[in-house]
């Protein structure tokens, strides 16, 4: 049996980096032989849950043809927003959260995707039904992964299962969840130390819509004020890269974690869809969203419907 490699999206959030360590330990627990990856360096809030756990970051990679010849995906399955080279290695497992697009395979595999808050959640569900009992350790790090996804529970794709395996946790890892919680979200939202360009790249994600790239990134924060004093230059670094990497719209939501309001700020075109979107006319290239914080699910979905109306 070959190694594998198990690995998030580019740009990985916590969920990215703690799926892939949560479902490479459930792998190598039912006898595979895996390694869990990153497809970049973690950021903040991430760093901040390593910290707090004492948990090592995951080795970075830019490519997987040249280390083995099959990877597992979890928390993602859209090509784009894979390994560079995933067309060149078999994919032999996916466990996801999220919708399928532009995936498909030559080969039969695994394939887990569940409608819930979090990657981490389903990978729990998988403990659960195969009797493998979750480290305390890596119970904190699955807890901190569904916190970061959910904004401690009140983002829509929250569901009764989350909170449930949330609970549970809490209880392995023997945690105050609320507390721990609000200090580790917030440690995400420091963005005074950032560049603009680590700002819109921090946690950004790029998806094909009717013949489209449109990259939406998020930014979180405790005051919107904070990401909009820098419009300017978020603009300017966002042009950037649509020149340098082919977007063709480039969002970035800036989504206020403590009111649970965001504000869009649009740059590149078409932004007809946009408008169509969310029923709103841009003004200073930006769009007020009250009560928008996932990108998932209130977000892409809208912005698909219009692109393809």
């Amino acid at each position: 049996m070959s190694k594998e490699l198990v690995f998030g999206h580019q740009n990985p959030d916590t969920d990215a980096i703690v799926a892939a360590k949560a479902f490479s330990y459930f792998e190598n627990k039912v006898g595979a032989d895996t390694e869990a990856v990153a497809l970049g360096e973690p950021n903040e809030e991430t760093q901040f849950v390593l910290d707090y756990f004492d948990e090592p970051a995951l080795r970075v990679i830019t490519k997987a043809s040249d280390e083995v010849d099959s990877v597992m995906l979890v928390d993602h399955n859209e090509p784009q927003q894979s390994v560079s080279d995933i067309a060149d290695v078999t994919v032999s497992h996916v466990v996801d959260h999220h919708r399928i697009s532009g995936f498909d395979t030559a080969q039969p595999l695994f394939y887990r995707a569940e409608p819930l808050g979090c990657c981490s959640t389903v990978i729990y569900k998988l403990f659960q039904e195969n009797d493998i009992e979750i480290p305390a350790k890596l119970a904190g790090l699955m807890l901190s992964a569904i916190i970061s996804d959910t904004l401690l529970l009140k983002s829509p794709t929250t569901t009764e299962t989350d909170v449930a395996v949330v609970k549970d946790l809490a209880k392995i890892a023997d945690i105050d969840y609320e507390t721990y919680g609000l200090a580790m979200l917030k440690a995400g939202t420091n963005l005074d130390s950032k560049t603009e360009k680590e700002l819109i790249d921090a946690d950004a994600k790029s998806f094909e819509m009717a013949g489209k790239t449109v990259r939406v990134a998020q930014i979180n924060t405790v005051d919107l004020d904070d990401v909009f004093k820098r419009q300017a230059a978020l603009e300017a670094a966002a042009k950037d890269e649509n020149a340098s990497d082919g977007y063709d719209l480039f969002l970035i939501l800036a989504t206020n974690i403590l009111d649970s309001n965001s504000e869009l700020l649009v740059v590149g075109n078409p932004t007809e869809p946009v408008e169509q979107a969310f029923g709103k006319t841009i003004a200073n290239n930006r769009l007020s969203l009250p009560g928008v914080v996932s990108r998932k699910k209130q977000v892409v979905p809208q912005l698909t419907d219009a692109f393809n109306a």
